[in-house]
């Protein structure tokens, strides 16, 4: 059995995560629109969840689902940091996300908001929702992938690589879409969609950006970042740089988020299967004008 890389710094991500206990503030503004919707998208699904595992999501989007009239029968909420899983009363659970406790076949949907891009291994995670789901229960998560803080990227790395000839790593590395739909199947959902969601949010100010970033617990905690703090000469040229390059014509800069959503059922055999290769029929009759059905050949 082979381990996982050590990508990120666990520890380091659930005492940030503490923020998340905060009274709601400003900085709240992404975890609330990706809650808002993952719970649209919960809505289309027209069946109910008398028992829902919530994997690390926080407080935010517990009240949403109360606010949306979205809330499961009953809601576990599962989640690393003793006080998060306390938060709002009612079933907690304090469990890592890479090592979940629950037994098999428990729980008719598992959700998750903005936590499964901290995980170092997202097969193995996925893997272990799908076991304690019941058969043809229901996995449903988003968190950010694919270009998001792109621009923050480049500017960090463009200014570092100036002044001190070298660049560190300062944002975190993030899934591209291809990959995560990869995931469900490697790990043995059915019917797996992975779909993306652009969110471009514009500053006055770039350094805003890094602002709300620590004030959502989102900071760098790569396991192997440089540990001292970044030059100021570094990071007033990195500001300065963003602006250079990504400012508009009204003053402000964007920073990209692309939230990836991952939808996938636990296997059942009341599940739609693709018809064995060769088994269709067609009337070619309606399109040639005659003749009755004919079988569809196999190429």
């Amino acid at each position: 059995m082979t381990t996982a890389p050590k990508i990120f710094d666990r520890r380091t991500v659930r005492l940030r995560r503490r923020r998340l206990l905060r009274s709601r503030d400003d900085s709240d503004f992404l975890r609330r629109e990706v809650s808002l919707r993952l719970l649209e998208r919960l809505a289309d699904i027209k069946r109910a969840f008398p028992l829902a595992l919530d994997v690390a999501s926080g407080p935010l989007f517990e009240a949403l689902m109360a606010e949306e009239d979205r809330r499961p029968g009953r809601l576990v909420r599962c989640d690393g940091l003793p006080a998060l899983a306390a938060a709002g009363g009612g079933d907690g659970v304090v469990a890592d996300e890479e090592l979940l406790p629950f037994a098999p076949d428990r729980f008719d949907a598992a959700l998750s908001v903005m936590a499964l891009h901290w995980v170092n291994d997202l097969p193995g995670t996925l893997a272990q929702l799908r076991y304690c789901l019941k058969p043809d229960g229901l996995l449903l998560a988003a968190f950010p992938g694919g270009d998001t803080l792109v621009e923050l990227r480049w500017a960090l790395m463009q200014a570092e690589l100036e002044i001190a000839g070298g660049a560190a790593a300062r944002v975190s590395p993030f899934i591209e879409l291809r990959d995560a739909g990869m995931l469900l199947q490697r790990a043995g959902f059915a019917l797996p969609m992975a779909d993306q969601d652009r969110i471009t949010v514009h500053y006055r100010e770039p350094w805003r950006l890094i602002a709300d970033l620590r004030a959502m617990g989102e900071g760098n905690a790569l396991a192997d970042r440089d540990r001292r703090p970044l030059r100021p000469e570094v990071l007033a040229r990195a500001l300065g740089l963003y602006r250079e390059r990504f400012g508009d014509a009204e003053g402000t800069v964007p920073a990209t988020f692309d939230i990836v959503f991952l939808t996938g059922w636990k296997p059942h055999d009341s599940q739609p299967r693709p018809l064995p290769r060769g088994s269709g029929k067609v009337d070619l009759g309606q399109f040639l004008g005659g003749g009755g059905p004919a079988e569809a050949k196999p190429e």
